[in-house]
């Protein structure tokens, strides 16, 4: 049996600690992480228990890892959007292969130039998007391909985020301000944008976009409602964003164990009282758009509506494709994929597998396919940097759509790119 791959980790929260740390707790035949860079001091000590990584090889800042001589063969980047590109570049120079979390980066020059530096470099550079690995998008990406449907006219794909989801991490979260981060449709809907171009198999031709944030601000806000949900909101009954309402509950899962690493009632009281996940949704200092729709006309003459919005009341992603032969609706929260056969009439229903890993088995998938190929097993994963960057691109040309629009086309746009980079 081959020995475990060995990683380090920069940046050991939500993603890092309890998706791919847990991974690696339980295939410790498969990978081992061996050194952690995360500034924050119960975080770092946090990973280093569980992982056993003594504290010469524990870190305060993914520069100081990267300042010392390699350390394994492999590293996994889960800092935060900002930080991609400074810190990808220094490990791919260092030696390293490297997993990183979406997206690439926050500007659109900057994916292409971490494309150029890992093929330049000859190392492994691969995106996390996960779902290209979960059993129901697999199943979904066979019959598309096949000739079950046809030829594929249009796309309807809907990214349903629950009111909650939302507020927690667009309005009062993490990707709340476009300004700090990434645009709503690179933070949320890169893996919309992938799916979509992987499923279809063809690039997109023009698109245009229309989109804004509606409710999440002061003009909406209760009468008297304060700054803080726990400084006597008069709303506090009917408002269903009111804070205590979603993190001091008897459940300390995600999103509650985004808010602090204290998970005491109390210490989650302290959290809301002095903390961002306490603000009043309508008076925080967000930006991200809470609904977007994106028209795509691809290459091929498939149309695609793709829609965003923030004021649902589950996280599901919807879809129906529309094709000569048949029509396929799928839920995935659902698990169901139909197929209606336009000849015979029949209804084929399909329930891919579940697991419970996170982002239906992508997760896992994801780890084992970085696995994979840093032991050279597979020299054309699935989520290769050159294969990400295009619906990267896709976003960052939607949100110019959207601010300016005007109806991009994707050719100019990439051509306009390759040329201001040459300046």
């Amino acid at each position: 049996m081959s020995r475990p791959v060995e990683l380090a980790l920069l940046g050991a929260g939500g993603r890092g600690y309890y998706a791919y740390g847990e991974f690696a707790l339980q295939h410790p035949q498969l990978v081992r992480f061996t050194a952690v860079a995360e500034p924050d001091l119960v975080r770092r000590e946090r990973f280093a228990r569980a992982h056993d990584i003594p504290a010469e090889r524990c870190f305060d800042s993914w520069q100081a890892l990267l300042a010392v001589p390699q350390l394994c063969e492999g590293l996994l980047n889960t800092t935060m959007d900002q930080m991609h590109l400074a810190s990808t570049l220094a490990a791919l120079q260092k030696g390293y292969h490297v997993l990183l979390e979406k997206p690439m980066a926050t500007r659109p020059e900057d994916c292409v130039r971490l494309v150029d530096a890992a093929e330049q470099a000859g190392q492994i550079l691969q995106i996390c998007h996960v779902m290209r690995y979960a059993p129901f998008w697999q199943a979904l990406k066979q019959i598309v391909s096949s000739d079950q449907l046809g030829e594929i006219i249009n796309v309807s794909h809907r990214e349903n985020v629950a009111y909650w989801h939302m507020a927690h991490s667009f309005v009062r979260g993490n990707w709340g301000n476009t300004e700090r981060t990434s645009p709503m449709i690179l933070a949320k809907c890169c893996h919309d944008m992938d799916i979509l171009y992987w499923l279809l198999g063809s690039p997109v031709k023009r698109l245009s976009s229309f989109g804004a944030l509606t409710h999440f601000g002061a003009e909406n806000a209760p009468a008297g409602a304060p700054e803080r949900c726990m400084d006597g909101c008069p709303a506090a009954d009917s408002c269903p964003y009111y804070a205590p309402r979603q993190y001091l509950t008897e459940s300390t899962g995600w999103p509650v164990s985004a808010i602090t690493e204290d998970l005491s009632y109390e210490g989650r009281l302290q959290a809301l009282q002095h903390g961002p996940y306490g603000r009043c949704v309508y008076h925080c200092d967000n930006s991200a758009v809470d609904h977007q729709v994106v028209a795509m006309e691809l290459e091929n003459g498939t149309t695609v509506d793709f829609v965003m919005q923030g004021h649902s009341h589950e996280n599901v992603r919807t879809m129906r494709y529309d094709a000569t032969k048949a029509t396929l609706r799928a839920s995935e929260s659902a698990w169901l994929i139909e197929t209606h056969d336009y000849l015979t009439g029949n209804v084929n229903r399909l329930e891919p597998g579940r697991s419970e890993s996170g982002h239906g088995g992508g997760d896992a998938g994801v780890m084992k396919a970085f696995i994979a190929a840093v032991r050279g097993e597979d020299t054309e994963p699935l989520t290769s940097a050159r294969a990400s960057l295009e619906s990267h691109l896709m976003s960052f040309a939607a949100e110019e759509a959207r601010r300016t629009g005007r109806v991009i086309d994707m050719q100019e746009y990439k051509a306009q790119l390759r040329a201001s980079q040459k300046d």
